[in-house]
């Protein structure tokens, strides 16, 4: 069953908008879990613009199905946050200071020691390690070597082809990237972009997917079709 964790940085964004506490970052991760998600994921910055140091330590509080942060593990602060929280996954993307969104995965050839010095870190204190790879079998195989258990596939290139028309074209780097992680025996996630229209047929041609995390394309159709319904509704792209 591939699972689904819900990013709420969104809700985090719509609280800090306006200051106080509404929408409360807390209760929504405890209804999220209620409504059927089998995970909740934050991503936290360092300027905090949504997702705060704090929330994370709350959320880990009244957590009871699967936590994972995501970020940036060049900078220290973070590292300190994941060791101090122990959530069940931490997945490292090669964020920039002050960037919008992630928009690209790690060159696993490149900073394969540095990646591998990092993951062993993590994995020491328990936790599951997944790093953000762009569709390309090269890069597969570094992640492999540098001793990750689960890789998450970038899905931004996936999401805006698909939206030409193009399905075969827009999954078949994806699933090449897929079964190269299959074969090297690592675990398999997906985010970016994903969302009612092109799940579905992602999680068709990928049907080992382990885990998929998503947020601003979910937290924007609660808006029209209510949270609980929402996150139901993923639910089912994903049988």
């Amino acid at each position: 069953m591939t699972k689904l964790s819900v990013n709420i940085n969104k809700i985090a964004t719509l609280r800090n908008s306006r200051g106080g506490n509404n929408p409360d970052v807390v209760k929504s991760a405890i209804d999220i879990q209620r409504f059927g998600a089998d995970g909740i994921t934050v991503h936290p910055r360092p300027d905090e613009r949504h997702i705060r140091y704090n929330d994370v330590r709350e959320i880990k509080k009244i957590i009871t199905t699967e936590f994972n942060i995501e970020g940036n593990c060049r900078e220290q602060k973070f590292i300190d946050l994941v060791l101090e929280t122990r959530p069940d996954q931490v997945t490292l993307v090669p964020d920039v200071l002050g960037q919008l969104t992630s928009d690209h995965g790690w060159d696993t050839i490149k900073h394969k020691d540095y990646l591998k010095e990092m993951i062993g870190i993590f994995q020491k204190a328990g936790i599951r390690v997944s790093i953000f790879v762009d569709p390309v079998p090269t890069m597969v195989e570094g992640a492999a070597a540098t001793g990750t258990d689960r890789i998450e596939l970038y899905t931004e290139a996936y999401a805006r082809h698909y939206a030409t028309g193009n399905k075969l074209s827009a999954v078949k780097d994806y699933v090449e990237a897929a079964q190269k992680a299959k074969d090297l025996g690592l675990g398999l996630n997906a985010g970016h972009d994903l969302d009612l229209h092109n799940l579905q047929f992602f999680k068709q041609h990928i049907p080992w997917l382990d885990e998929v995390s998503i947020g601003h394309a979910l937290i924007s159709d609660a808006l029209y079709l209510g949270l609980e319904n929402t996150v139901q509704m993923y639910k089912r792209q994903l049988l």
